[in-house]
This record gives C-alpha cells, sequence and structure tokens, in this order.
C-alpha cells in the first residue's frame, strides 16, 4: 500500500515545515492541529492510536467544528487493542464525523496523519504524533507540515493514499464497540507494583535542602509555599523524619485532616508513636500528636503540655494563623523550630503571615511550577457558556430560581455529559453560589437518577468523611457521582479520585479559584487527567478566570488577553485551556471594562509584596516577583509616580521632593518607564552620567 517511494525531496522541502513539542519556546503541536482544525472546511485524520486525553485536548475545538457544520473523516483501529473502548464511544457521539475502523487481518495499523482542506489547498501534517495528551504537549515528536493543491505530487498521492485506507475500512457502529470491549476487557492488564519506599519527589527535596540550609544559619522559623497536590504533608513528615525531634504536634483545622496526615506520617516515620489530640480523642502520651486547632487552642487542654513539650511544631494551612486561636498557639509554645505551610498564604484581611516566620520562605512552589515539575494531575480546563433563562444571561445578581431552573439543569446535564471524565465512572465537586442554590440541584439531579449530596458548614465531620468515601468508593450498591458545594471544599480536603470539577458560581476571586481548581490536580491511578468545566455568565469580574489559570499578577490587559486565546501554550505540561466563543467574548469584554489601575489594586498588590518582602519594595522588586505592571501605578492618574503612591499610602516611606522634582519624575514614569522609545532613555541616561557629547 506505498504509493510514496518516489517522491522527490524537492516535493517536500519547498513547503515544508518540522513540528515539534517546546514548551519553554511556546511551542505545542496541540496548538497547530487546533489552528488547523479552526482553519479548514474538511478534515481527514489517519490515526493509529487515540484517547481520551487526546480527544480532551481538542474537546472545544472538536465541539465548534460540529457547531460550524464542519465535515471529517477519522480512521483508527484496534491495533495493538491501545484504544479504549470507552474512547470510540466519544467518537460517536460527533454526528459531522465520519469514523471507520481500519480491517485488514494480519496487517499492523501504525499511521499518524492530518489532513485539512481548505477551498483550493490543502495542509498536511505526517510524523509521530498519535492523539493523547502526552504527544500533543510534552513527548519528543517529530512531524513535517505541508501544502499544497491536488496537484501537488506528495499531496495527491497522501489524498490516494487515504482513500485506499478507507476503502480497506468498516463503520464504527456501537455493535462494533460492545465486539471490541468484550476482547479489551479480557486481556489482563499489568498491575502497577506499590512502592514501599517512599522517596522525596524533586521538589520536596529542594525545599529539604533549604530547610536544612535555614537551621544550619540558626534560623527557628520557616514558611512552605506549595500548590495543592504537590505533597506538602509528605514534605513535612521527610523534614521531621531528617530533624528527629524527641516531641512533635503537627496542627490543622479539621479532624479529617488530621487523621489523615497521620497515616501519610505512619509511611515515613517508624520509629515513633503517632497519636490524635482532638474533640473525640485525646493521646497525650504519643511521640508525634495530630492535633487539631479547635482542641489545642483551649487553654484547658494547651496547658495539659509545658511550652517547650514540643521540639517541632507543624501548622498546616498557616495561612488561617491569623485567627486569635492560632495566636494563642504560638505564643504559649516554645518549639526548637516552627514550620507553617500553605497553597496560599495570601490573606485578605491585614495580617502577616510572613512576618510570623521572619519572613523565611524555605521554599515556594506555586500551580505553574508544579504543572512544569510535572507534579500535578493535567486539568483540561473548559469555559463555556451558561444558560439563559427568560432570554437573559446569568449575572452576578440572578435570582435564585434562574439559578436553579430546570432550563439550567438540563443545560448543566448536556454540558458535564458532553465534556466527560476520566476513569470508569464521574466522581465530581460542583461549587455553586449559595448553600439553597447546592442543595436545590443535588435534589434535582438526584429526581434525574445521578446520586448525589450536598454539604455544607453546617453538616457534621462524620457526614462530610462519609460522603467523600462514597465519591471515591467503587462499590456500585453505594457510591456517589457528585458532592454540591459552596466552599467548604476550598482547602483542607484530599479526594485524590477526583476527575472533574464543575463551577457553577461567578469567579470573584483568583485564589479561591485555584484552591477549588485544585481539589481534583491531587495525581491518582484512576485517573490521567481532571475535566474543569466552568460555566462563565455575564459576570463582572470575568476577568479574574485567565488570571487564577495563568498565575499571571501584573494586571496587564494584553498578557491576560493573549492567556485567553492561547493559554494551553502558556501553561506547562499537559494541560489545556479551551473557552467557547461566547465566554471568550465575555472574558474579553470584561478584561476591557476593567480598570486595573485603580488604587485599590494597586494597593492590595504593594501591600502583599511588601508583606512577603519585609520592607518597601523596590521597582524591579515587582518583576522580580511577578507582581503587578508598574505600569498600572503610573497610569493612575491620581499618581503618576511610584513616589507620589508611597508617599500617598506608604507610612514608612519619608521621602520628599520638590515641585519640580516631582514633575520630572511623573514625566519620566508616565512617558518613558514603558520603554517603548528606547532612545529617549539613552539619552536620559546619558545625561544622567553628564556626557559632553549628547
Amino acid at each position: 500500500m506505498n504509493t510514496l517511494n518516489h517522491i522527490t525531496a524537492d516535493n517536500i522541502t519547498n513547503s515544508a515545515k518540522l513540528l515539534t513539542n517546546n514548551y519553554q519556546e511556546g511551542i505545542k503541536l496541540s496548538h497547530e492541529l487546533i489552528y488547523q482544525f479552526n482553519s479548514c472546511n474538511a478534515f481527514y485524520l489517519s490515526v493509529a492510536f487515540i484517547n481520551k486525553s487526546g480527544l480532551a485536548v481538542l474537546k472545544q475545538t472538536l465541539i465548534d467544528l460540529k457547531n460550524k457544520g464542519i465535515k471529517g473523516k477519522i480512521i483508527t483501529s484496534s491495533y495493538l487493542n491501545f484504544n479504549h473502548p470507552d474512547m470510540f464511544n466519544e467518537l460517536l457521539k460527533f454526528d459531522n464525523i465520519e469514523v471507520r475502523i481500519f480491517d485488514k487481518p494480519n496487517i499492523g495499523f501504525h499511521p499518524k496523519g492530518y489532513i485539512f482542506k481548505n477551498i483550493d489547498s490543502y495542509n498536511i501534517i505526517i510524523g509521530s504524533t498519535n492523539l493523547t495528551q502526552s504527544a500533543l504537549s510534552t513527548n519528543q515528536e517529530w512531524n513535517i507540515l505541508v501544502s499544497g493543491n491536488k496537484n501537488n505530487e506528495l499531496i495527491f498521492k497522501v489524498l490516494e493514499e487515504f482513500k485506499l485506507q478507507w476503502n480497506h475500512s468498516i463503520p464504527l457502529t456501537t455493535d462494533w464497540i460492545k465486539k471490541y470491549e468484550t476482547i479489551y476487557t479480557s486481556i489482563p492488564t499489568l498491575k502497577e507494583k506499590k512502592n514501599l519506599n517512599i522517596e522525596p519527589n524533586l521538589m520536596q527535596q529542594e525545599a529539604l535542602n533549604s530547610l536544612n540550609a535555614l537551621r544550619n544559619e540558626n534560623k527557628n522559623k520557616a514558611l512552605i509555599i506549595s500548590a495543592t497536590g504537590t505533597g506538602k504533608t509528605y514534605l513535612s513528615a521527610f523534614d521531621v523524619k531528617n530533624y528527629n525531634p524527641k516531641r512533635m504536634l503537627f496542627v490543622v483545622h479539621r479532624e479529617n485532616i488530621a487523621l489523615a496526615a497521620m497515616n501519610s506520617f505512619k509511611k515515613i516515620i517508624k520509629n515513633h508513636s503517632l497519636g490524635l489530640f482532638s474533640g473525640n480523642k485525646k493521646e497525650l502520651e504519643a511521640d508525634y500528636i495530630f492535633a487539631t486547632i479547635q482542641t489545642i487552642h483551649k487553654k484547658e487542654y494547651r496547658e495539659i503540655f509545658s511550652p517547650d513539650t514540643f521540639d517541632y511544631i507543624i501548622i498546616d494551612e498557616v495561612h488561617r494563623a491569623g485567627a486569635s486561636s492560632y495566636q494563642e498557639l504560638v505564643e504559649y509554645f516554645k518549639p526548637d523550630f516552627l514550620l507553617g505551610m500553605s497553597a496560599t498564604p495570601e490573606r485578605s484581611d491585614d495580617f502577616d503571615i510572613y512576618k510570623m516566620f521572619d519572613y523565611n520562605i524555605a521554599y515556594e512552589i506555586r500551580l505553574q511550577q508544579a504543572m512544569e515539575y510535572d507534579l500535578l494531575c493535567p486539568f483540561h480546563y473548559y469555559g463555556i457558556t451558561d444558560v439563559q433563562v427568560n432570554g437573559v444571561s446569568l449575572n452576578d445578581k440572578t435570582d435564585f430560581n434562574n439559578l436553579v431552573s430546570s432550563n439550567r439543569v438540563d443545560h448543566i446535564i448536556d454540558q458535564i455529559n458532553i465534556y466527560g471524565y476520566s476513569g470508569n465512572r464521574v466522581r465530581g465537586l460542583v461549587f455553586c453560589s449559595r448553600k439553597e442554590e447546592a442543595k436545590e440541584l443535588s435534589k434535582l439531579f438526584n429526581e434525574r437518577g445521578y446520586k448525589t449530596t450536598a454539604l455544607t458548614g453546617e453538616d457534621s465531620e462524620e457526614k462530610r468523611r462519609l460522603a467523600m468515601d462514597k465519591l471515591e468508593t467503587d462499590n456500585p450498591n453505594d457510591y456517589l457521582d457528585y458532592i454540591f458545594t459552596v466552599d467548604i471544599f476550598n482547602e483542607g480536603i484530599d479526594i485524590p479520585k477526583v476527575n472533574q470539577i464543575v463551577m457553577l458560581r461567578p469567579t470573584q476571586s483568583a485564589i479561591i479559584f485555584v484552591q477549588q481548581l485544585g481539589r481534583g490536580l491531587r495525581k491518582h491511578n484512576s485517573k490521567d487527567y481532571v475535566v474543569i468545566i466552568d460555566f462563565i455568565g455575564n459576570y463582572e469580574k470575568n476577568f479574574l478566570i485567565p488570571i487564577a489559570l495563568s498565575g499571571n499578577l501584573s494586571y496587564n490587559k494584553d498578557n491576560l488577553r493573549r492567556f485567553v486565546s492561547e493559554g494551553s501554550l502558556i501553561i506547562p505540561g499537559e494541560s489545556t485551556v479551551s473557552f467557547d466563543q461566547i465566554s471568550k467574548k465575555r472574558i474579553f469584554e470584561s478584561i476591557d471594562k476593567a480598570n486595573f489601575s485603580d488604587v485599590k489594586i494597586i494597593k492590595e498588590a504593594y501591600f502583599k509584596l511588601k508583606q512577603k518582602l519585609g520592607h518597601i519594595p523596590r521597582l524591579q522588586d515587582f518583576d522580580t516577583y511577578e507582581s503587578i505592571d508598574v505600569l498600572r501605578i503610573f497610569q493612575n492618574k491620581s499618581l503618576g509616580s511610584y513616589h507620589k503612591f508611597l508617599s500617598k499610602y506608604e507610612k514608612d516611606y519619608n521621602v520628599k521632593f520638590n515641585n519640580v522634582q516631582e514633575q520630572y519624575l511623573t514625566y519620566v514614569s508616565t512617558k518613558l518607564a514603558s520603554g517603548k522609545r528606547i532612545h529617549e532613555l539613552l539619552a536620559i541616561k546619558l545625561c544622567i552620567e553628564n556626557n559632553q557629547n549628547i
């Protein structure tokens, strides 16, 4: 069937382009494929291996093609039984795509070819890339993109080869999938051996080295800032093992978290006893005690222990430590070493977490870097349009009845089925705007055949734990598909099997957005990725979505617009970000309307950075620590310069300039600081240096 033997080098190289994956250079094969899909009039794929993760990368694009009426053909196979039956069922959902299975006995099927038909030409990609999330983003891959019309010899022969394959293939049907599934499930799968020796990952080892370095400098406090799912608890266990204290106290805000932490420590710590100290149990004699703050902070309980009882104290979720209960605890106990851990140390009040730890940041790894290190489960985020009720889009003031209308519930169910999940069944968390909405939506889902529950702050620890167990169980007789909630799962829970996050509320905080996203990012062998479905209404603060997903806190509108358009290129690893057209338009409108030079935004960014540094930031610190773009300060008409901002809002700033000096400073800040006209900056540099040749 090989008809390409006589293609000359000139035929190929005149229009050829090498396609690879290189995140550092902003190159991913998925981006090129999506561009070609969006530009074509028809498409023809011949790809041996396709999995659900690969379809998840292209899901929004395939939906857009379906909505536009763009038709396509796909040839794939059952070769080596690689392709999962669920993937074939996914393909059948697209009635604009005709799918066939290569069916020539005793001949392997191994092509990776993508043909895109335009009005009078074709773009063809041929190479090593199958349709999997790793092949489309992180694997070392080589592909060639060639372009031309049907008269081009190479183009003509590729099209002829596709026709031959098509004619040797059979239509994909539900009956074929059922027969294939019987074969697929009968093949024994290799069981992954459990590694009984848990070793520090890259992040943990770097943090451990930093903690040791701080202690060698006689520091007795340290702060770890680490994204959810990167292994903060194991990190602390490794450090406790290294430090080997006689007594250790681990403080959390919920009993279930204390129990989970104990289980993690048991895998690392072998020569010390572990005990729980909570409202239900008080194991005082244990070497290492895991305590809830609600119990240990009370005078009658903390004074059971002398102030120097514990050599090492760990405070989990330490961003809560501004509360009086934590302060009482910290003031009472005098450990040799105090470790605080948090994914998000930033607080909305004025309490300075960084100062509490003497500004000793032992290690910091945020979401983006954790993804780059491959510490988290890949996610596929879909920003999709929330339903209109009575012709009106949902907004920040939408009436409760519209939030739980039958029309909206049907729309939500349609979309969660379209965008799907990874694994043998859905295990989802649904974040709502208010308690009543969570309870009512859970009831309405149950009426439609789902198994769900709603949890709020009013529910007991036992009820929450039972619900989480049912979400993770494989028991077919007693399980949950979804838990509906508002904010009690923003932090401090561990449900590794969660494979779908549904956001049914407006984004009001980038921090909370990342916390909720993080509920699904813990790696687990039951899933290859987690699906994030964000229902986007006509909300005022939609601009926070690209800020949260990108981690870009510069408040630079061009950066945010680019992320909305090309987010999958910008984020590391195998994760992707997609928006449907209406959602994209709504976010662009929100960015356009937002005043990012507002003093409130500037002050918030400034004081967060000052807290982190422990001193007044220099202008270059804003860039070094990836804070707000200083142009936002200069472009505020009431400010015009950093000096003016500090004079107005920083009590520790006492520098004075006369009117002429202030005018010069404002002129340089507003007219030249953007660096758009480099020759002007060079001229000023020469003036400052008193160069006579200017």
